[in-house]
């Protein structure tokens, strides 16, 4: 799929590859639904370099602090010890690329997180420019306004 484009982005990460099919993901918004990643700042660099980029909207999340971070790695009880002195070692150098990011949330509690998120997507869906229809209502408006006036 790398080699045939098909992919937004991909990454190596830990070990493992990682990627986001394109064609989905154009499909989604060509029918005007939104799409979230949970990518690291590579594949974030990537999306907002593709073609899609003007209508990417980035939001990086924090930990509240890095002995949370390892607790809470340590809690899911999916990695290895390796693979969480991995992720610790590379906390940092993935932190560091927060300013280039849109928005920045520090997750102290996953549910005001996700209203976060679900509030800064509501609030880019109102965007001037994602409401194409406005230029045809204000000029209706305009219209409207003459025949009174006139």
């Amino acid at each position: 799929m790398v080699e045939r484009g098909e992919l937004l982005e991909h990454a190596e990460v830990f070990g493992n590859l990682y990627g986001s099919p394109r064609a989905p993901v154009e499909a989604a918004m060509a029918a005007g639904r939104d799409t979230l990643f949970d990518i690291d700042w590579q594949g974030g660099q990537q999306i907002r370099n593709s073609p899609l980029g003007r209508e990417v909207v980035s939001i990086f999340i924090l930990p509240p602090s890095m002995a949370e971070l390892e607790r809470r790695l340590r809690s899911r009880a999916q990695d290895s010890e390796e693979v969480i002195r991995g992720r610790m070692a590379r906390a940092m150098a993935e932190t560091s690329h927060w300013a280039e990011y849109d928005y920045v949330l520090v997750n102290r509690d996953l549910d005001e997180t996700d209203r976060m998120v679900q509030e800064i997507v509501r609030a880019e869906r109102l965007r001037r420019e994602r409401q194409p229809w406005l230029n045809g209502f204000v000029r209706g408006l305009a219209a409207e306004f003459e025949g009174m006036a006139g």
